[in-house]
Formats: structure tokens, C-alpha cells, sequence
């Protein structure tokens, strides 16, 4: 069982405001006085929260309801009622807020410590010294506070990293990315030895860095849900560079490549729009005449030959994606 969750279904039901007070001033010197009953409270939100500590929605997918509290009811002496409490979902940095009955986005939580009402709590009502006037000195009447208010809530996390890692099961991506990074995917003979994102800071010159993310092997038809499908697709959105993993024995690098790009356009034409960078693995496995005769029929796109095995093209491969982010 994975501990990364990234889809999880939220009922949320905000507080109902509280009642306005009815009630009229009365003291020991007093007996007939005005109204002056105070406001009702408002009802608790339903607020979501970026923290950067949490990197999945596992702590959600057992915790399908929250309620925030109602507020309280006005009181004499213009008092206003104590408002209801707040319930704050903490989220990881990238989760997109969605109404499960109507699809409308919400938000989307991107920086730590952000904020965001995903269901307001019910305004108060107003206690009945605010109906007083010269004809109706004493009103005996005040408003109720609004009711609660229920949505449910879809909540999907899309991995926030500036590079994201795109190929085939089994083109090297989770090597790769053990290679560059102090991250530890599982790695392993078979396709779809990645089952969910992995992330790794990757060290460049000078102290700089950069987020890589590899992203469970795509194959065609992913847009239609074969393989893992378009589960994954969703988090090479926020990947601002994209860098295409094509192991160098493969039948026709310029196709698998082209098959690549086109499974993203039809997932979201909009991924076309981000910089791209491709790497040819396994570049151990090829002598320099073949790499030679390789090169008139590669994609016109930055590229360079890359060996997880001895390291070589490392270095320029990470230069190649610091311009890109750069740029």
C-alpha cells in the first residue's frame, strides 16, 4: 500500500451564524427601556491551509467530513456572540480545491502558510437594536443568523517541481533521478516500477538548485486512462521544464519521442507551451559512430547523450535544464 495519496474527497459543512437578540434594556433604574440586543456570531469556515511539511493527502483519506462549529447567539447590552470555530485542513503546497457536484475551481494552495475559505461559515444575524426607529421604538424582533452551508470538495495534489521527467516505463527515469539527487525511488527491471511521483533536489554550481520530479511512466493511450492512465499527467502541469527520457536503444528515439509530446497534447495542449529538454539514456550502451549517425534524426530540441551508469553528459544535462529554467 503507498502512503501517496493525491485525490481525496472532502464533505465540508460551514457553521450557521448565530441568532440576533430580541433583547430589551432593562436595569434597577430602568424598567421599560430600548432594544439592545447584540449580533449573533458568524459560523465557523471550512478553510484549507498550505504547509510545506506535508507532501500528500494520506492524513485526508480517513477524514471525509468536516464540520466547522455555529456561532453563538447575540446578547443584551449590544453584545455580540462568539463566532464559531474555524476547521483548518492543512494541504500540501499544490493542492487544487474543486467542487465535487459542479467541477468549479475553487483554489489552489501554492505558497506555505496560505490561506483559503473553501466553505464560509453563516454571517450572524443582527441583534434588534438595529431596527429601532423614531416610529418603532421598541422592536421586539431580530434577524436569525444564516444557515450552514455543505459542499463536498474535491482536493487533488499536483507535485510542485521545476523540472518534471517524462518517458516510457523503464527509459531510466528513477535511475536518473537517484543519480542527480539525494532521492531514493524504487528501481527495478520492469515497467512501472514507479507507482507514484518521486521528487529530488538536484545540487547545481555555485550552491543553486533545483526540484526534479519523476513522474510514473506514460504510455500510449495515457490520455485515455491506459497504464496508470492520466492519474499522473496532472502533475507535469506545474512543472515549469520538461525533460523527455529516451533510452538511446530504442526502435526510433525521433517517434518515441513524438508519441511522447503527442500524449501530452491531447491531455492538455497547454503542456506544448513549456520548455523542453531531451536526454538519451543508457548512452554506455552505444559506441560514438552510432551516436554519430544518431544525431540527423533527433528531435530540433536541446538534447544531449546521458549515462546514469558512468555519469557521463551529467553535468551538461544539468546545464542544459538551468537554462531552460532560467530562460
Amino acid at each position: 500500500m503507498t502512503n501517496f495519496v493525491d485525490y481525496v474527497k472532502v464533505f465540508c459543512r460551514g457553521g450557521a451564524g448565530g441568532p440576533g437578540s430580541t433583547h430589551l434594556h432593562r436595569d434597577k433604574f430602568t424598567a421599560k427601556g430600548g432594544p439592545d440586543g447584540g449580533d449573533g456570531g458568524r459560523g465557523g469556515h471550512v478553510l484549507l491551509r498550505g504547509n510545506r511539511n506535508f507532501w500528500t493527502l494520506i492524513h485526508l483519506k480517513y477524514k471525509r467530513h468536516v464540520f466547522a462549529s455555529d456561532g453563538e447567539a447575540g446578547s443584551g447590552g449590544r453584545s455580540t456572540g462568539a463566532e464559531g470555530e474555524d476547521m483548518v485542513i492543512e494541504v500540501p503546497l499544490g493542492t487544487v480545491a474543486r467542487d465535487a457536484d459542479t467541477g468549479e475551481l475553487i483554489c489552489e494552495i501554492t505558497t506555505d502558510g496560505q490561506q483559503e475559505a473553501i466553505v464560509a461559515g453563516g454571517r450572524g444575524g443582527q441583534g434588534n437594536w438595529h431596527f429601532r426607529s423614531a416610529t418603532h421604538q421598541t422592536p421586539r424582533f431580530a434577524q436569525p443568523g444564516e444557515p450552514r452551508v455543505e459542499r463536498t470538495v474535491i482536493l487533488e495534489l499536483k507535485v510542485l517541481a521545476d523540472v518534471g521527467l517524462v518517458g516510457f516505463p523503464n527509459a531510466g527515469k528513477s535511475t536518473l533521478l537517484s543519480v542527480v539527487s539525494a532521492a531514493k525511488p524504487e528501481i527495478a527491471d520492469y515497467p512501472f516500477t514507479t507507482l507514484v511521483p518521486n521528487l529530488g533536489i538536484v545540487r547545481y554550481r555555485e550552491g543553486r538548485s533545483f526540484v526534479m520530479a519523476d513522474i510514473p511512466g506514460i504510455i500510449e493511450g495515457a490520455h485515455l486512462g491506459k497504464g496508470l492512465g492520466i492519474r499522473f499527467l496532472r502533475h507535469i502541469e506545474r512543472n515549469p521544464v520538461l525533460l523527455f527520457l529516451v533510452p538511446v536503444d530504442s526502435p526510433d528515439i525521433h517517434a518515441e519521442y513524438k508519441i511522447l509530446l503527442d500524449e501530452l497534447r491531447q491531455y492538455n495542449p497547454e503542456l506544448l507551451d513549456k520548455r523542453r529538454v531531451l536526454a538519451i539514456s543508457k548512452r554506455d550502451r552505444a559506441d560514438d559512430e552510432l551516436l554519430a549517425a544518431m544525431q540527423a534524426d533527433l528531435p530540433d530540441v536541446p538534447r544531449v547523450f546521458i549515462s546514469s551508469l558512468t555519469g557521463e553528459g551529467i553535468t551538461e544535462l544539468k546545464d542544459l535544464l538551468w537554462g531552460a529554467l532560467d530562460a
